[in-house]
């Protein structure tokens, strides 16, 4: 399958600012079937443009801005060749069967910070952690939280605590992933947050939550499965229709583009954004 992405994001403003160095993570992660044939980022004009791997393993476009503007624009065109695959193609551990499961000491160790969290499960008025399969668990949780957080388009802003999200019954992508993830982590199940593009290409587009922008969703690591992809946002595991650009532990890990501005006052802005992917 041949894939064409062109991702166009402006940041415009009602005078002259300067710009802290922004961080852009639109560039597919080097996962097995994903091939990048071609890739082409472009941003303000005089802005130096250093590419680098976070911490995460993440490709990080980090840009400087010696000059002052009033807008600030970022182009991203990628032709990719993706293989497809089925999101059930794979094989739990026989120890990670049944839920709750036992991690080894040096999964323990590697994943001590997937696991930390202060929510509590019991808060989830809709789902329990009743099952005794793994994957019961998992992919009632997803389901769960697909028919009860309505979906609600946020394109700027940071995303909300989970217990914000169970109180207004609705959010973003982003707001639907970081409550699953404090969930699984609540349950003892190692998880982290991922963005990047998904793709329409089947009779369920249409239906598809977060289909033309930016997306979010969560891996949840099985021992066996390795990082499992769980889409909360449209209720089903993550197969080649999504494409990861960054992982991480917390938003401010994954997110797309993170910077800051410079100004005497801070000035009324908008933010305009197109993302066309095509198919063939």
């Amino acid at each position: 399958m041949r894939i064409d992405i062109h991702y166009n994001c402006s940041y415009r403003y009602e005078q002259i600012v300067g710009f802290s160095p922004h961080y852009f993570r639109l560039f597919p992660r080097m996962t097995s079937g994903i091939t990048i044939n071609e890739r082409n980022f472009q941003t303000n004009e005089g802005a130096v443009v250093n590419f680098r791997r976070d911490l995460f393993d993440n490709e990080v476009a980090r840009c400087f801005y010696p000059q002052k503007a009033e807008e600030l624009a970022a182009r991203l065109c990628l032709k990719l060749q993706i293989e497809e695959r089925n999101a059930y193609d794979f094989l739990l551990e026989p120890r990670a069967f049944k839920y709750p499961f036992l991690l080894e000491k040096r999964e323990q160790v590697a994943l001590s910070k997937y696991i930390e969290t202060e929510f509590n499960v019991l808060s989830v008025g809709f789902w329990k952690p009743s099952y005794d399969e793994t994957m019961d668990l998992v992919v009632s949780l997803n389901q769960a939280l697909h028919a009860h957080i309505a979906y609600e388009r946020r394109d700027e802003g940071e995303a909300w605590a989970p217990e914000e999200t169970l109180r207004q019954g609705k959010g973003s992508c982003r707001d639907v992933a970081v409550l699953c993830a404090e969930i699984l982590r609540s349950c003892g199940i190692a998880s982290r947050l991922v963005s990047g593009y998904i793709i329409e290409d089947d009779v369920k587009a249409k239906d598809r939550r977060a289909a033309g922008a930016m997306h979010a969703w969560v891996e949840a690591y099985l021992p066996g499965a390795g990082w499992l992809g769980m889409d909360p946002t449209n209720g089903y595991l993550c197969n080649h229709l999504h494409i990861p650009t960054a992982v991480g532990i917390t938003p401010e890990d994954v997110t797309p583009v993170s910077g800051r501005i410079a100004a005497d006052q801070l000035p009324p802005g908008s933010l305009v954004m197109e993302l066309d992917i095509e198919v063939s």
